[in-house]
């Protein structure tokens, strides 16, 4: 049995490495979609049953007669015993943003081989090694959050700059992920109408089930669904409605203020009526479509088009600027690595699960389950023409506004393409041009809906465009009021100490200011990345992936100093490793866009620019204001990212003087002897 077990895993190891291979090596001409999906499977398989039982048994040692929170803090209503698959579900729910799908798509400018590798890579040594980290340590740590277990372990004063850090980050992660919206919904009035109605959907789901059946969950999840579908194909008729389709034909600034509203509400109303159903209804979306496209991609067989590597690895990409190192390893923040995953593995999920050995399935497989979720929108994105893909992703402060100059450009760079080819396109899909739609959203649908509309015969493309299209917003709006209302948490928790009556969730005044301040915030950097002529995400999407991948920075210091004060020094390594490399991208990438003299990467270098133009009287004066605007909010960006680098680099230092200690005399547990274990 044990001789039949090792021939299966090395078959196992050697379909990878062949998968791999052909990749990496001996792709030829073309490349079949499914040698990612085998690659991937293999690596995933070997890694959680090696490296994450290693992880389960020697740096934690889990125990699954020990009591969790739990089972020992049950009070029905935060510390509830629940069954693993369903941690499981509202865990990956949880976690499963717009970031692997949309970091992929953005870094497949520099072909699909270097995202892939640090997708499959990245996860098995750094964003599953976080997850499970912090969800064991807030185990052992009666459920205590990234901040407080910061503040145990690692000290006062690394404590406030981890949850300082951790708010202000929060603030960039809502805005670009609003931006995407905007993007990927600007002058599309069927996708603004789908997506628009998801919102009286939710409520009404959030209805029934408080006053007409309460908790009754799978009807009101039914009924959900029925209006969803009603939405999407209703969609095409407002669509050619002569009176409904100029209406919603909405400008960029339009739909941010749309959105800044909408934010606002999400974080006012209560919590049944909104949030807790677009939940359900996110989750049953996210893993059917999930579901489905990778039995797409298997029945299919898409072949890839875009090169394993392009010429743009040398910084001069259109999509955004910057060398492969170190900007495709902050691009693909969440499919890799994601800070964010931290506040929820430190948050609703370990007050939840019945037994410590639930842990590996749901910290460190969960990960595994979201890096194949961007394993697809990299094969989704790649299997366009290269040509179509940088049409779409294009800003055309690039390109040109022109589709003839558009394309002719994009032509030159290697990528035939011509302006009646993206026309017929647009007709096919519903939408009136495709060009210039940066942000992700717009190439993965069209990816998307390719691989879905081709499984079924060809038919209703434009039907599966739009239903991507909603599926990528349900996935980013379900994140984008989650996170607001826990960013005002926060701000209540840090105004409450300069005035107690502020700090109450329950006082509607402090409720509305924080709010107000928290949309404000992100409100802020969604309008700059609106109005920016290189489409905001050129400048944006570089700062919410530093921004990412310092939280999870944050978060491996903490999980190197539980370690290190649990008595396990010796497996240090585990989240060192992942931390260095962190540390020297994003310190990297954070140095360049603060200090580049290249104004396609650097915010100071491009604010003098603008600023030169202005006093050389370049400037035409009805955009003389919009332009002053962008001058200030680039050297602003330049100040975040600084503060943002200098916080991280106070919390390992103080992390560091933690091990020293540790090492030198170990501290006293933090939590009893009976809970560490």
């Amino acid at each position: 049995m044990l001789l039949l077990r090792l021939l299966v895993w090395l078959g196992v190891a050697l379909a990878g490495a062949w998968a791999i291979a052909v990749l990496a090596v001996f792709h030829g001409e073309t490349v079949n979609a499914v040698w990612f999906i085998v690659a991937a499977a293999a690596v995933y398989a070997l890694a959680y049953r090696f490296y994450g039982a290693f992880l389960a048994a020697r740096l934690f040692a889990l125990d699954r007669h020990r009591p969790t929170p739990a089972e020992r803090l049950n009070d029905g209503r935060d510390f509830v015993p629940t069954n693993r698959w369903v941690v499981f579900g509202h865990h990956f729910a949880a976690i499963a943003g717009p970031g692997p799908l949309i970091g992929p798509t953005l870094a497949a400018q520099f072909g699909y081989l270097p995202g892939t590798l640090w997708i499959l890579v990245g996860v098995v040594l750094g964003g599953a090694v976080q997850d499970f980290c912090i969800l064991c340590g807030s185990l052992r740590r009666d459920g205590r959050s990234l901040g407080q277990m910061a503040k145990d372990e690692i000290g006062p004063l690394g404590g406030f700059a981890a949850l300082l850090g951790v708010f202000l980050i929060m603030i960039i992660l809502i805005a670009v992920l609003a931006l995407v919206v905007v993007n990927a919904l600007r002058q599309s009035p069927w996708g603004t109408f789908t997506v628009a109605a998801t919102i009286p959907i939710a409520m009404v789901m959030g209805w029934y089930m408080r006053l007409v059946r309460t908790h009754a969950v799978a009807r009101a999840t039914a009924l959900g669904l029925v209006l969803l579908a009603l939405a999407l194909v209703g969609g095409r008729w407002v669509d050619q409605h002569p009176v409904l389709a100029p209406l919603l034909t909405l400008s960029g600034p339009g739909l941010a203020w749309a959105i800044i509203v909408y934010g606002f509400a999400a974080s006012t109303v209560p919590v049944w009526l909104l949030l807790a159903p677009r939940d359900y209804l996110s989750t049953f979306v996210k893993l059917g479509t999930v579901a489905a496209l990778a039995i797409g991609i298997m029945v299919m067989r898409p072949e890839i088009h875009l090169p394993a590597v392009t010429r743009f690895v040398d910084g001069t990409g259109p999509i955004f600027a910057g060398k492969v190192f170190p900007f495709c390893f902050i691009t693909i923040a969440c499919g890799a690595i994601s800070g964010f995953h931290s506040l929820i593995a430190s948050g609703t999920t370990p007050k939840l699960l019945r037994e410590e050995t639930d842990a590996p399935m749901i910290g460190y497989g969960g990960m595994l389950l979201e890096s194949f979720v961007a394993i697809m929108a990299m094969i989704a994105a790649a299997a366009l023409q290269p040509g179509v893909y940088f049409a779409i992703n294009s800003p055309a402060g690039v390109v040109g506004t022109d589709p003839a100059v558009a394309t002719a450009t994009i032509s030159s760079w290697g990528f035939p393409i011509w302006p009646g080819e993206m026309d017929a396109l647009a007709r096919e899909i519903g939408e009136r041009t495709l060009f210039a739609r940066t942000g992700g959203a717009p190439s993965l649908a069209v990816g998307m809906a390719s691989i879905f509309a081709r499984t079924l015969g060809g038919t209703a493309l434009a039907l599966w465009y739009h239903f991507a299209i909603m599926f990528e917003a349900l996935f980013i709006l379900t994140t984008l009021d989650a996170g607001t209302r826990v960013g005002r948490f926060m701000l209540q928790d840090l105004l409450g100490q300069l005035w107690a009556p502020l700090g109450r969730t329950s006082w509607y005044p402090s409720v509305l200011l924080t709010s107000a301040l928290v949309v404000g915030g992100w409100g802020w950097f969604l309008y700059q990345g609106v109005v920016d002529p290189l489409g905001g995400i050129n400048i944006l999407w570089p700062l919410f992936g530093i921004s990412n991948q310092l939280l999870a920075a944050i978060a491996l210091a903490v999980g190197t100093t539980i370690i290190v004060r649990s008595g396990r020094a010796r497996y240090a390594w585990t989240t060192l490793v992942p931390l260095a490399w962190l540390l020297a991208v994003t310190m990297t990438a954070g140095w360049q866009k603060i200090f580049s003299s290249n104004p396609a990467i650097g915010f100071l270098a491009q604010a003098e620019k603008l600023a030169a133009g202005v006093a050389a009287g370049s400037v035409a004066a009805a955009k003389l204001g919009e332009v002053r605007i962008q001058i200030f909010n680039l050297r602003l960006d330049a100040v975040v990212c600084g503060v943002f680098m200098g916080l991280v680099a106070l919390i390992v230092c103080e992390a560091s003087r933690a091990w020293l200690r540790a090492g030198r005399r170990p501290a006293a547990a933090t939590v009893p002897a009976a809970a560490e274990g």
